[in-house]
């Protein structure tokens, strides 16, 4: 008579305390898989990173919402103003100088006429522009010095940390009040350089802990026995694990920076007139403040819609990509 193969019943399957436990081939499959599924814990096998976890979370996270629909609409106004408001925030009548609300300007009129409406959909791009274009200049130039001093270390790292230093010692509005007074420049760009030129120093050190965690793995380790270059180490291995606390601390710093414009615009030393600023519509209308309070309301609470609504994405990114909190 033939002999039949042999179909295993079982399986001995190691308890890791030096034991062993028999298990059924069905149940022994489901432990080599694990409690998610096919190996990889992603849909169809595929792993899943830290990344597509946190965009899971912030789907389902009312605050990132809401704050993201905010961000969006200010984003668009800042694009295309005049899709919600007509004519121009320059164009002003003495004759209607601090009318309330009426045809054309639900929000009434300024000291000078002008309609409080227009202008404080105007102002929208400009504290949209300074505040994005000075985050991603703080977080490029404090990322690549951070970076570079936590991954050397030695007399660049000593450099660095005493630079920072000095730089922290710096009131942000005194410094402003200093170094732009003497500016004449109607332009954005000297107060986006300003804020970059105080703001480096945070990101930086937030970098330079990053990477300093990050250099210490494993795979950073091997990397390195198997003949990897530094500049390879950097790009590849740390920088994707070390990126992600520099961009929390952008995001809610982006609400700050738009706040710092609209404060020295207020004190006269950030943009000036003829552009059209939160700070410079709140300032000019801070002596009307009892006979047209509305044209101080309607600036101001733009303003710090605005900063809200970054400072909430930025808690929803930080409560998402980090670890500890899941």
């Amino acid at each position: 008579m033939p002999e039949q193969p042999y179909e295993p019943e079982g399986v001995i399957a190691g308890t890791g305390m030096g034991g062993a436990m028999d298990l059924g081939a069905s149940e022994a499959t489901t432990l080599e898989q694990g409690p998610g599924g096919p190996p990889g814990g992603g849909p169809a096998g595929r792993p899943r990173s830290l990344w597509s976890d946190a965009w899971r979370d912030l789907r389902r996270n009312p605050v990132f919402l809401l704050s993201a629909l905010v961000i969006l609409f200010l984003v668009f106004i800042s694009l295309w103003p005049s899709a919600i408001a007509s004519g121009s925030p320059l164009s002003c009548d003495l004759a209607k100088s601090q009318d309330g609300p009426g045809p054309g300007a639900p929000f009434g009129y300024d000291g000078q006429g002008c309609n409080v409406y227009t202008r404080t959909v105007y102002g929208a791009r400009t504290s949209v522009t300074v505040g994005v274009l000075a985050t991603l200049g703080v977080a490029v130039l404090g990322s690549v010095l951070g970076g570079l001093a936590g991954y050397f270390g030695g007399w660049w790292d000593a450099l660095l940390s005493r630079t920072t230093d000095i730089f922290f010692a710096i009131p942000v509005v005194l410094g402003g009040l200093v170094l732009l007074s003497v500016v004449t420049s109607n332009t954005v760009w000297p107060v986006i350089g300003f804020m970059v030129l105080l703001g480096w120093p945070q990101i930086s050190r937030i970098a330079r802990g990053s990477v300093i965690t990050a250099r210490q793995h494993d795979y950073v380790q091997a990397a390195r026995a198997l003949g990897a270059s530094d500049s390879r180490i950097l790009l590849r291995h740390i920088a994707p694990n070390a990126v992600a606390p520099v961009i929390v601390v952008a995001t809610i710093a982006l609400g700050t920076y738009i706040s710092l414009e609209a404060t020295l615009s207020y004190l006269g030393v950030g943009l000036k007139p003829p552009s059209v600023s939160w700070g410079i519509d709140i300032s000019a209308a801070s002596p009307y403040i009892r006979n047209a309070p509305h044209a101080l309301l309607w600036p101001s609470g733009a303003l710090a819609v605005t900063v809200l609504a970054f400072i909430m994405l930025g808690d929803a990114v930080r409560d998402a990509l980090d670890p500890k909190l899941r």
